[in-house]
C-alpha cells in the first residue's frame, strides 16, 4: 500500500504527521493524523500535593495555560470544599476571556490567515505571519495588537502573560485587581472591539470566494459538545456539558462534570499518542464529536452580549437547523467567540465586585477528589484529581481540549486528501490543504500529549503494497 507522509504539520502548537494511504490506482484510501509526542503530566503529577497543580498543569502549554490553570483551580476547589468569593469567579472569568482573546488572534491571523488570504498555493516560504505583513500590514498589526490585548488582560489580572500560576491558590487568588489596572483594560477595549469586528467583516466578504472549501474542509455530520449556562447560552468558565447531534437535537444536557465519565469514553490507538476520546452511549469509533468555537455554538442557543448575538444568528443561517457542519467554520466561530470574550469583559471590569479585596478562603483537603471543567479555546478541558487524606495526588486524568476532536482530525484530513491529493502529479499545494484542515481546528499537541524531547511532523505516502512513494519532514 502506497504512502505518502506529510511531516511535520506546520503553523500548529506542537508535533504531528499526516499518513494518507493511497490504493493500488494512487487515489487516496484513507488518511491519519498521528501525533507523535508523549504524554507524561497526568503520571508524573502523581505524589504531589495537590495544591501544586494549578502551577504544574499550566505549564502542559505556553499558548493556553490560563485554560489549564481554570479547569485546576476549579478542581483544587471541589477538593477543599470551598465556593470562592465572587469577585475571584469574576477575575479568574476575566483572565479567561483574556486567553481566548489572545489565542483566537494567535490562530486566525499567525497560523491560518496566511492560507486564505495570500492562497493555498502561495510560495511556502512566505506563506506565514512574515508575508502577511508584507503582503497586508494592517491586517498583521490589527492581529498583532488584539493579541496584545488579551495578553494584557492576563498579566494585569495575575502578575504574568504566561505561567501566572503564583496568583491562583485553592479557594481564590492571591491578590486583587486594583482600580488602575481595570482602568487600563477599560481605555484599550474599544480598539479591541473595532478591531474584532473589522476582521470579521473581512472574513465574511471572503466567504464568497471560498465554497469550495466551505464543502470540502471537515464537512461531515457529527456530534457536538460543549458548555452551557442553566439557559442554554454560550459558556467558557464554568457550566453544564450538552451534547447535540448533527440536526440540532440535544441528546444529553445540563450534564454535571461528576458525570463526565458516564458520557466520554477515551480509547488509544498504536499509531498516536494523543487518545481518542468518544460519546459512550455510541460507543467507538462511532461516537465521534467535535469541540471548540465551531461546536460551542453549535451547542448554544444564544451568547448574551449583544454584538456577538447578532453574529451568532448569521452563523447558525450556515447550517441546517442552526447546526454547522463544516470545519473550515471553525475560524468564524473563533472571531464570534473573541467578540463575545471582549464584550463580556468590559461587563466584568464594570462590574462594583471586580475590585473587591475579598479574594482568599482558608482551606484545607476534606474531599478525596476534585473535578474541574472549562472551555479552553480548543474546546471542553477536564481535569480530574484523586487525593489522600493528606491532599497527596494519588491518580489524574486530564481530558484535553484537543484530545475530544481527534477522530474529527483523521476524518477530515482523510477528506480533503481524497479531495486535492493527487499521487501521480504531487505538488505542495496539495498538500498544504491537508495542513490547513488540521489548522481550522486549531490543535495543541504539547498541551494534549505532553511533548518529550524534539519530534518534527512527518508526512509519508505508501502505496497498496505498503511501498514509500514519497516522505517530507518538516
Amino acid at each position: 500500500m502506497k504512502e505518502i507522509v506529510i511531516s511535520p504539520i506546520t503553523r500548529i502548537e506542537g508535533h504531528a504527521k499526516v499518513t494518507i494511504f493511497l490504493n493500488d490506482d494512487s487515489s487516496v484510501r484513507d488518511a491519519r493524523f498521528e501525533v507523535v509526542d508523549f504524554r507524561g503530566f497526568e503520571k508524573f503529577s502523581e505524589g504531589r500535593p495537590f495544591y501544586e497543580m494549578p502551577s504544574i498543569t499550566a505549564r502542559a502549554c505556553g499558548i493556553c495555560p490560563v485554560s489549564h490553570l481554570v479547569a485546576s483551580a476549579q478542581a483544587c476547589d471541589d477538593i477543599v470544599g470551598v465556593t470562592v468569593p465572587r469577585t475571584v469567579e469574576l477575575l479568574r472569568r476575566l483572565m479567561h476571556m483574556g486567553q481566548l482573546i489572545q489565542s483566537h488572534a494567535l490562530n486566525f491571523f499567525h497560523l491560518s490567515a496566511p492560507d486564505f488570504l495570500l492562497g493555498m498555493d502561495y510560495d511556502p516560504e512566505r506563506r506565514n505571519v512574515f508575508g502577511l505583513i508584507e503582503k497586508m500590514p494592517d491586517v498583521a498589526r490589527q492581529g498583532i495588537r488584539l493579541r496584545k490585548f488579551g495578553q494584557e488582560i492576563i498579566e494585569n489580572v495575575a502578575g504574568k502573560k504566561i505561567h501566572s500560576s503564583e496568583w491562583v491558590v485553592p479557594g481564590g487568588a492571591k491578590w486583587p485587581l486594583t482600580k488602575e489596572r481595570a482602568d487600563y483594560l477599560l481605555s484599550n477595549l474599544p480598539e479591541a472591539q473595532d478591531t474584532a469586528l473589522k476582521t470579521i467583516k473581512l472574513f465574511k466578504d471572503w466567504l464568497a470566494s471560498c465554497t469550495e472549501e466551505m464543502e470540502t474542509y471537515g464537512d461531515f455530520p457529527s456530534y457536538y459538545l460543549g458548555l452551557v449556562t442553566p439557559n442554554g447560552g454560550l459558556e467558557q468558565y464554568r457550566g453544564k456539558i450538552r451534547v447535540v447531534d448533527s440536526d440540532g437535537k440535544i441528546v444529553a444536557d445540563m450534564i454535571d462534570p461528576y458525570q463526565y465519565s458516564e458520557y466520554i469514553g477515551e480509547a488509544v490507538e498504536p499509531w498516536s499518542y494523543m487518545k481518542f476520546p468518544y460519546y459512550k452511549p455510541l460507543g467507538y469509533p462511532d461516537g465521534m464529536y467535535r469541540v471548540g468555537p465551531l461546536a460551542r455554538l453549535n451547542v448554544c442557543s444564544h451568547c448574551g452580549t449583544p454584538l456577538a448575538d447578532e453574529e451568532l444568528k448569521e452563523f447558525k443561517k450556515l447550517g441546517k437547523n442552526g447546526v454547522v457542519q463544516s470545519s473550515f467554520h471553525y475560524h468564524y466561530a473563533r472571531l464570534i467567540e473573541a467578540l463575545f470574550c471582549i464584550e463580556t469583559a468590559k461587563d466584568i471590569l464594570e462590574d462594583p465586585d471586580v475590585l473587591s479585596e475579598r479574594v482568599c478562603t482558608r482551606t484545607r483537603p476534606i474531599k478525596s477528589e476534585g473535578i474541574g471543567v472549562a472551555e479552553a479555546p480548543r474546546g471542553t478541558l477536564i481535569h480530574h484529581y484523586k487525593v489522600d487524606p493528606q491532599g497527596i495526588v494519588k491518580s489524574v486524568n486530564m481530558i484535553i481540549a484537543t484530545e475530544h476532536n481527534n477522530l474529527a482530525f483523521n476524518k477530515a484530513v482523510t477528506q480533503v486528501a481524497k479531495k486535492y491529493v493527487e499521487a501521480e502529479k504531487l505538488q505542495e499545494g496539495m498538500l498544504n490543504r491537508v495542513e490547513s484542515v488540521v489548522r481550522s481546528f486549531d490543535p495543541c499537541l504539547s498541551c494534549a500529549t505532553h511533548m518529550v524531547g524534539q519530534m518534527p511532523l512527518e508526512l509519508r505516502l505508501v502505496d497498496s503494497h505498503g511501498k514509500l512513494i514519497d516522505r517530507q519532514i518538516r
